[in-house]
């Protein structure tokens, strides 16, 4: 990957819209176990959690992911495994940086302003460090050696704070990736049987659009927003065809059934009436259905 790809996957990242499951401040506390373990062991965490990201599959292994210029050239297709202990014991803060990377184009996750700042704070503590161990070899002042020491020191220690936070924030994402969160796990398909109700209430899905809202079952559904024809639909090209457009058919059109078409329903098949159930008409005489 060129200078001109890394500043524009940079660039690209700065559009992300998703989030980490959970920031840096937290990670100690939502995991405190893992934690303790990459603050001992931090190559061994980084170790499986690239293999972890590539699902296990160290034949999309590349060195650093891929965001270094020696990535594809150290002969990663070879022994991806030797590989990745090399660059996870020799190169230990990039392994962490491109797993961290990996998952933000997988997912689309951003890094949110506080973990930009702990971490700017990090790399520039080490960068003035390195910069006054560079004046204290050329001036040959104790005083600057001295303070290159201390902040030397200083920044060891906040890279051995931050770096367990950051690898079990994406130990975290992977989790919830792999559904081991419980119901975090939004990509799951529920079974047909949930599907098909409509009074179900679900929750929404993280970093998607709310779902459209359905009244429980038995009571009206909401009025339409818009009228009909839909809003942004153009009119019918049939226009509505003009009064006597279809004259109504000419006598004897439809002849009349042939005789026995229709046989006479059998005797009983319809009992009368009882008495009094139709009045008779003013000025005629009532009849006597009981003969």
């Amino acid at each position: 990957m060129g200078l001109d790809d890394q500043v524009e996957k940079m660039q690209t990242r700065q559009s992300y819209v998703n989030v980490w499951h959970t920031d840096l401040m937290n990670t100690v506390v939502d995991d405190t176990p893992y934690c303790c373990f990459a603050l001992i062991c931090g190559p061994c965490a980084s170790y499986m959690l690239r293999r972890r990201a590539l699902y296990n599959d160290m034949s999309r292994y590349l060195c650093c992911a891929g965001y270094v210029p020696c990535s594809g050239k150290c002969g990663e297709k070879n022994c991806p495994e030797l590989c990745l202990c090399t660059e996870v014991f020799c190169c230990f803060a990039n392994s962490v940086a491109s797993t961290r990377f990996l998952l933000q184009d997988e997912f689309n996750i951003q890094t949110t302003q506080c973990d930009n700042c702990i971490i700017g704070f990090m790399i520039c503590l080490q960068q003035v460090a390195c910069i006054c161990s560079l004046v204290a070899c050329i001036t040959g002042s104790d005083e600057i050696g001295d303070l290159a020491d201390l902040l030397t020191c200083l920044s060891d220690l906040v890279f051995c704070s931050v770096c367990p936070c950051l690898q079990t924030q994406h130990k975290i994402e992977m989790d919830k990736r792999d559904g081991k969160l419980g119901r975090e796990l939004v990509m799951a398909v529920p079974p047909m049987q949930q599907m098909s109700r409509i009074d179900q209430q679900t929750p929404p899905l993280v970093g998607y659009p709310p779902q459209q809202v359905y009244a429980p079952y038995g009571q009206p559904p909401p009025p339409y927003a818009q009228g009909y024809p839909p809003a942004g639909y153009p009119p019918s090209a049939y226009p509505p065809p003009p009064p006597g457009a279809y004259p109504p058919p000419p006598p004897g059109a439809y002849p009349p059934p042939p005789p026995g078409a229709y046989p006479p329903p059998p005797p009983g098949a319809y009992p009368p009436p009882p008495p009094g159930a139709y009045p008779p008409a003013p000025g005629y005489p009532s009849a006597d259905y009981s003969k």
